[in-house]
């Protein structure tokens, strides 16, 4: 259903499930199951759902998205003191009040701050949010059901109007990976989660005590504004699908000047993966140009009047003025100096926080290695074995049959670009290549399906067997506690286990401060103290929470160095 449904702002959710009754709140994630396998029609701005033959839900999003509770209107005679109006609103994706971002959405931006330290309103919305959140943290996937991320929209909503967007951002993200999780939805990922808790519980914790540049940003901005940038002279890179959880599609297209610098076109709404799909065949909305994303990504773009916002993305203001100009190959002058770059230094930049993460790369196709999430190509780039990750999974975009298809032909060389993903090896998503049989050509793997023959002459199935899964440094006894926190709460630390022996190895290891942080993180999830008459007292649900944001933030910090050695950075550069 959440597909269809248009994106319902943050703080109407939480208005609608707070003004709940007690025994209705009890009663509402079994109502969003219900609603999950109603009948769905979109009439132009207004989404229709039946509640049942006599009973619709109307839903009206003006713009895209719900804004208000007096948007959606129940027809049954609890109206509007029902549950469906909470339900729907709790089914839908949470809207994005800041504009729509490109995947994968960049952190904000500081902006320049007036305010030397937090205020008093930011420092209340700050440990209103991290309540929030450690609740979260306590309950897991499993049992942080529709009140509880209802709680944590209405923490988001706070902190947005206390200026800090970033911590917003983050506690939504939150919320998209809990229904994600505990909705089965292929897309999601537990390693998405985790950064998201540790992202808002990181800010919550660290912005009462910040000043100055660490403050700003980590209060973030909402809008990146666009400033003037002349005569602009763009050869089209590659196209990519943009398909995210909260509710958007669509596609940005991203280019290069003489120079080097990267600009992004971008055409992201509210829809679904029908819209991610077509999206290369729709214009870009740049001056007066007919080209489609597709075209773009091949040619080349004339800008005169242009407006750039500080991640590259192009304005489309009505001064803007382009036309469409010729393209170059990859191999040619001025793309190719984007390959020159040696594979470490990029990675080091795409690790700072305000990379953009892209990745350019000449590499030798090897074979596969086996991961959680499925298998992915593994490929020699100048002597560093790299894994090669599909950028979706989602059925409709061919971004994993090209990778299967890939995976048949070992020895092939290849011109790619690819974003990279933070690992203690090097990985990255595949994003575009150069075509195996003409390299003049390229292929977006996110539009464009690999046929068998593209492939060189005597590519087959790789040889062997099953492909070997991926040795883990030891620092992943630490590492899956912090993911098992995180999706089974306290309570799965809680239980007898092993984790005194992964102690006990950390610490033969020389791991002692990874050590004494899983022994702090099972401490605080068992330690129960009694009250005078022999109670138990309460879990300290905020010393879990502490304990968990500093092992998913050490772990986070060294697979950030392990990561740039994995690509060859010479120790000191992060």
């Amino acid at each position: 259903m959440s597909p269809v449904l248009p994106p319902v702002a943050p703080d109407v959710t939480a208005e609608l499930v707070g003004a709940l009754s007690p025994r209705l709140r009890k009663r509402l994630d079994a109502g969003i199951a219900k609603l999950a396998v109603r009948p769905v029609v979109v009439d132009g701005d207004t989404v229709r759902l039946a509640v049942d033959d006599d009973t619709d839900l109307e839903l009206h999003a003006p713009g895209g998205a719900v804004t208000s509770t007096d948007a959606i209107r129940c027809g049954c005679l609890l109206a509007p003191d029902c549950l469906h109006r909470a339900a729907v609103a709790s089914a839908a994706p949470v809207a994005d009040t800041a504009p729509p971002t490109p995947a994968p959405i960049p952190e904000p931006t500081a902006a320049p701050d007036p305010e030397p330290t937090a205020t008093p309103d930011q420092r209340s919305a700050a440990h209103t949010l991290h309540a929030a959140a450690a609740a979260v943290l306590d309950a897991g996937t499993d049992g942080a059901g529709a009140v509880l991320q209802a709680e944590l929209l209405r923490a988001a909503h706070t902190a947005r109007l206390a200026g800090l967007p970033r911590a917003a951002a983050s506690a939504v993200a939150v919320v998209t990976g809990l229904r994600a999780a505990r909705g089965a939805d292929p897309s999601y990922r537990l390693t998405d989660l985790v950064a998201a808790l540790h992202g808002v519980l990181g800010a919550a914790h660290r912005l009462p005590h910040a000043t100055g540049p660490e403050l700003a940003a980590l209060r973030g901005s909402v809008r990146q504004p666009y400033t003037p940038d002349g005569s602009l002279r763009l050869y089209g890179l590659f196209s990519e699908p943009v398909l995210t959880a909260t509710g958007y599609a669509g596609a940005v297209t991203w280019t290069a000047d003489a120079e080097g610098r990267l600009y992004t076109v971008s055409d992201v709404a509210p829809g679904g993966s029908g819209r991610a799909v077509g999206a290369a065949e729709r214009a870009v909305r740049v001056g007066d140009t007919a080209l489609s994303h597709r075209e773009l990504s091949r040619a080349g773009l004339a800008v005169s009047g242009a407006t750039v916002s500080p991640t590259g993305r192009l304005g489309a203001g009505k001064g803007v003025r382009a036309v469409r100009a010729s393209g170059v190959a990859w191999d040619g002058d001025p793309l190719d100096r984007l390959w020159a770059v040696p594979a470490a230094e990029q990675a080091v930049r795409a690790l700072s926080d305000d990379g953009h993460g892209l990745l350019f790369l000449d590499v030798t196709l090897v074979g596969t290695v086996r991961e959680a999430a499925g298998d992915c190509l593994l490929a020699d780039c100048d002597g560093v074995m790299i894994r090669l990750a599909a950028a979706h999974d989602h059925p409709a975009l061919p971004d994993r049959d090209n990778l299967r298809l890939l995976a048949t032909a070992p020895g092939t060389r290849l011109r790619v670009v690819a974003r990279l993903a933070p690992a203690p090896h090097a990985r990255a998503l595949l994003l575009a290549i150069s075509h195996p049989a003409d390299p003049e050509a390229r292929l977006d793997l996110g539009f464009d399906r690999l046929q068998h023959a593209d492939l060189p002459n005597g590519s087959s199935a790789a040889p062997g067997g099953p492909p070997p899964a991926a040795d883990e440094p030891p620092l992943h006894l630490l590492r899956r506690r912090v993911h098992q926190a995180a999706s089974g709460g306290r309570r799965v630390l809680a239980f007898p286990g092993d984790s005194t022996s992964d102690s006990r190895r950390l610490h033969r290891l020389g791991l002692t401060t990874a050590a004494a942080l899983l022994d702090e993180l099972r401490a605080a999830a068992t330690d129960r103290d009694r009250d005078t008459f022999g109670r138990l007292i309460p879990t300290d649900v905020a010393r879990f929470a502490r304990a968990w944001l500093a092992a998913a933030h050490y772990t986070a910090e060294v697979d950030r160095a392990l990561c740039a050695a994995a690509w060859g950075a010479e120790p000191g550069t992060m």
